[in-house]
């Protein structure tokens, strides 16, 4: 049985599942355009997906809010503050809420940055993934070099001053050089956090039919160490296995993820974890996936496709999942009041990682080794149900 005293901290996910093109990699829930953005009809979907699960989180306070995708930039600035008039008229967002909207490169101008900060835009996520033109055709990306420089460059102009710039490494036929080359390039940038991760083949994507030629692993790992290395030098702090920031600027909303925190999630597939205080149980839902039959469903109060309450062994493991990406770790104490069980149910894998040196455990917290970060899938499986 689950025992909580305080509920965790609450984010808000909203997810726009458009984009120009669909990247060969990407295993998102993302639908290439194939004609004008319904925006207006999307928005009230969301708001009426928003009213149906509002007794889930009443009286809460929201302390994120990630506008995600597919590519939220697609939408016109008018758009964002419409849907953002509209969640602060339901929702009690904290005036100094974290507000992060994904934007690509090859979908916004400078009017439309400026349109999004005047919206309530606080931080923006830009999608750049690299810097090497042949790499981003490779990607399937739909812009290139100079417009990933020009979009950084008006982003800062139109007030932004906390930007985070995503980018891959491991990518087609790249060598330590170019790797290196992008994480120069994205430092000169400016940005306050850059998030760093390797291209992985993920299921039903047109990378796994058709599966591209990677670099060795070897030369992956050189590259990443290196890459540390240099945004190290550059004030990046490493605080999650792929994301590095300036003192002060780590994701506010990733990171509750990462601590097991409560998210709603409203939009075509999105997903939430919501912990219920009254019934000691926390419960998993995800929404209709196809953007059409989403905005029908909203219509009816009928988009949660799939629901289930965790299991306190699933609480255990999950939690889990999550805070061990951390690289400083957790505190114990953590762990009790976010999966709302003992730390017995997960003491015979934790005895295991340590005895593997992949953990450090005491009294007070537990963090991965520098061997647990570099096996980290490893260390992750030990929690795992044995099977």
């Amino acid at each position: 049985m689950l025992d909580f005293k305080l509920l965790p901290p609450l984010s808000l996910y909203v997810h726009i599942p458009w984009c120009v093109r669909k990247c060969p990699y990407c295993d998102f829930n993302s639908h290439a355009i194939q004609q004008e953005v319904p925006a207006s009809q999307y928005i009230s979907a969301l708001m009426q997906d928003l009213e149906h699960d509002l007794h889930r989180i009443w009286g809460r306070r929201i302390q994120s809010v990630f506008i995600g995708g597919g590519t939220p930039s697609l939408f016109s600035s008018e758009s964002i503050d419409q849907l953002l008039s509209a969640l602060r008229a339901r929702l009690m967002i904290s005036a100094n809420a974290e507000i992060t909207l994904e934007a690509n490169p090859g979908t916004v101008d400078y009017t439309r940055f400026f349109g999004f900060r005047e919206a309530g835009i606080n931080r923006l996520s830009i999608g750049v993934q690299s810097f090497n033109n042949e790499q981003l055709q490779q990607l399937g990306r739909v812009h290139c070099r100079g417009d990933a420089i020009k979009a950084i460059e008006m982003a800062h102009q139109a007030g932004f001053d906390n930007i985070n710039i995503d980018l891959m490494f491991g990518l087609v036929s790249q060598t330590q050089e170019q790797a290196l080359n992008d994480i120069n390039l994205a430092v000169a940038l400016s940005p306050r956090h850059i998030s760093y991760y390797q291209l992985t083949i993920e299921p039903n994507t047109y990378f796994h039919r058709y599966p591209p030629i990677l670099p060795q692993d070897d030369l992956i790992g050189q590259i990443q160490l290196h890459s540390q290395q240099l945004l190290a030098e550059h004030g990046f702090q490493q605080y999650e296995v792929s994301a590095y920031a300036k003192t002060k600027h780590e994701c506010v909303h990733n990171r509750n993820y990462w601590e097991f925190g409560d998210y709603l999630g409203i939009g075509a597939g999105a997903h939430s974890k919501i912990t219920d205080m009254q019934q000691q149980k926390v419960f998993r839902f995800a929404k209709q996936k196809h953007p059409v039959a989403y905005m029908e469903k909203a219509v009816e109060g009928d988009v949660v496709i799939t629901e289930q309450a965790l299991s306190p062994q699933e609480m255990g493991i999950e939690f889990m999942m999550n805070a061990l990406r951390l690289t400083q770790g957790f505190q114990t104490s953590l762990f009790t009041e976010r999966a709302g069980v003992p730390m017995i149910h997960i003491e015979k894998s934790l005895k295991l990682a340590e005895q593997k040196q992949l953990i450090d455990w005491s009294l007070s917290a537990i963090r991965p080794t520098d061997r647990g970060k570099q096996y980290l899938n490893d260390l992750l499986e030990l929690f795992l149900p044995e099977k």
